[in-house]
């Protein structure tokens, strides 16, 4: 690979990663059924009032210059002097987060319901 390419790959790095969580946990919804994409408006809710919250304390922080934004790591495009990636970030891994919350609770539950159905004296 020459370096001009490496430099290509290395400004989409953030929306790469992005991807990845996506990819990694998209078999939660689809074989799990953990149905978090099925339940859109409570969905968008919960990654509204957080992502709302989260991206004002990133606009806040990034304009006192308490942190910054590595330019080779991100596409360039902005909104409000904060990279896209960034506002994906906060739907993205919140996301990825309540799929495999409920990914846990779901499993859990059925291990549960296993081991009651299990219990010794239980009448089938």
């Amino acid at each position: 690979m020459s370096t001009g390419t490496l430099a290509v790959v290395g400004s989409y790095e953030y929306l790469t990663l992005l991807c990845a969580c996506l990819v990694v946990t998209a078999p939660l919804e689809l074989w799990l059924g953990v149905r978090v994409y099925r339940q859109a408006l409570r969905l968008g809710l919960s990654l509204g009032c957080m992502g709302a919250v989260f991206v004002g304390w990133d606009l806040l922080g990034a304009r006192l210059g308490h942190w910054a934004y590595n330019p080779q790591a991100v596409t360039g495009l902005r909104l409000l002097g904060l990279p896209l990636e960034e506002y994906l970030f906060f739907a993205v891994v919140p996301l990825c987060a309540i799929l495999a919350y409920e990914a846990v609770r779901l499993t859990l539950d059925g291990v549960s319901a296993w081991l009651r159905a299990r219990r010794p004296g239980r009448r089938a």
